[in-house]
């Protein structure tokens, strides 16, 4: 029974994780119509994509912490709520301030989903699976937006672009329902863990068994330097997930068919890289008994190689080259997308968990109120999307770096013969 539980725990993540990426992209599909709409230039529009982020970074934070206090199943049936309420509401906007205003609320329900996952993956797996759990659970995410571009480019040319976000907002309600039927916040029995997982615990309580105060937490370089490569990620991720669609009808002059179409190459490739990345987080981990070198390996390697990619892709200037490296790039960038909360799993106490891996999250989409604005103004400034390209990458190369200085273990890991999956 257990296991089936655990196994539709998942399922729901992934759908919950799907639903929130369409919702989140649908503005970016829509973008070309609604900015012609509204009047909106390319620095306006960038204003409008860095919006979202400001209740949603804040609101990283705000749900980590409520799923340590109230649990994680109530506070993401409320977020669900929230954020499908204003995603339809979207419809509503009839200018640049309406449209604002709903983005930022809308951001704010989207907030404490991420962290909630880790914490139920937290509460419901052992440490040696936490990292493919994140993954496939997460995995979702991309899906959702890589169906966004024929979802939701088919409802706004067939319909209206207003219609298209009433229509998804919709879905979000369903998926709340079955939620509140099959999710439970923790198993009834407790989960097994490794010697080596246990002692990891053991180091992140305070000397009388409870646990360390949150400051000491957010104040570790481990977990500083975490969030600062997160967000090194989370710019390669707003970058492309607020201006790919828009760089393809800019730059490459693709009609929004022909756009909704190609915008799902790179998601649907990067869906891949989320699993991958934590399955091999986790084979790392079982071969050396070494969880936060297992984390960095992938992580390190990944986020480097996404950098890589990314910062190429402003040098070329063909539309296949284009969406090839940006596709690798997403792939790469997914990949590590696992380690940054198994390494907040890895170095916090349980009870820490939710409001920790909250606050990594927030420090990490703060790249989401830099990135559209920025990338806006450096278009309206160049006439072109290069230096976006190549600040991005050297934004996510110098995250990759901070790990391989700063992120090491509480305190030396015990050698542990491999475990047995």
């Amino acid at each position: 029974m257990e296991t089936r539980a655990r196994w539709t725990l998942v399922s729901l993540l992934f759908v919950g994780g799907a639903i929130s990426y369409l919702d989140r992209a649908a503005l970016s599909i829509t973008a070309p119509l609604i900015s012609r709409e509204l009047n909106l230039d390319p620095a306006q529009l960038g204003i409008v994509f860095s919006s979202f982020f400001v209740g949603y970074a804040i609101f990283c934070f705000v749900g980590g912490y409520s799923a340590d206090r109230w649990g994680p199943k109530s506070v993401l049936a409320v977020s669900m709520l929230v954020w499908s309420l204003f995603c339809g509401l979207t419809a509503t906007a009839v200018g640049i301030v309406s449209l604002l205003l709903v983005r930022i609320v809308f951001g704010m329900g989207e907030g404490p989903l991420c962290a909630n996952i880790n914490k139920l993956v937290s509460n419901w797996f052992p440490r040696r699976q936490q990292a493919s759990m994140i993954g496939i659970a997460n995995s979702g995410q991309s899906v959702g937006a890589a169906i966004a571009g024929p979802v939701v480019g088919f409802l706004a040319l067939a319909t209206s672009w207003r219609t298209s976000f009433v229509i998804i907002g919709a879905v979000g309600t369903l998926w709340v329902l079955a939620w509140l039927l099959l999710a439970k916040d923790k198993p009834s029995t407790p989960i097994e863990e490794s010697a080596e997982a246990l002692a990891q615990d053991d180091a992140a309580l305070a000397a009388d068994g409870s646990p360390a105060p949150l400051s000491t937490y957010l104040l570790r370089p481990a977990i500083l330097s975490t969030a600062f490569a997160f967000f090194g990620y989370a710019y390669i991720l707003y970058f492309f997930l607020s201006w790919f669609p828009s760089y393809l009808t800019m730059a490459h002059h693709l009609s929004i068919q022909k756009m909704a179409v190609v915008s799902v190459i790179p998601w649907a490739v990067g869906a891949t890289g989320l699993v991958v990345g934590g399955l091999v987080c986790d084979w790392i981990y079982k071969k050396t008994g070494r969880a936060i070198f297992a984390r960095k390996i992938v992580l390190i390697t990944s986020l480097g190689a996404g950098a890589v990619c990314i910062g190429v892709t402003g040098t070329v200037t063909d539309l296949t080259s284009a969406v090839t490296l940006m596709a690798i790039a997403v792939f790469f960038m997914y990949a590590s997308y696992n380690t940054y909360f198994a390494i907040v799993l890895d170095t916090v106490e349980k009870r820490r968990v939710g409001a920790v891996g909250g606050f990594v999250h927030f420090i990490a989409n703060l790249a989401g109120i830099v990135a559209p604005a920025l990338t806006g103004f450096l278009v309206q400034w160049s006439g072109n999307f290069k230096s976006a390209f190549l600040l991005t990458g050297a934004i996510a190369a110098l995250g990759a770096i901070f790990v391989a200085v700063f992120v090491r273990p509480p305190k030396p890991q015990l050698q542990l013969q491999p475990e047995l999956a």
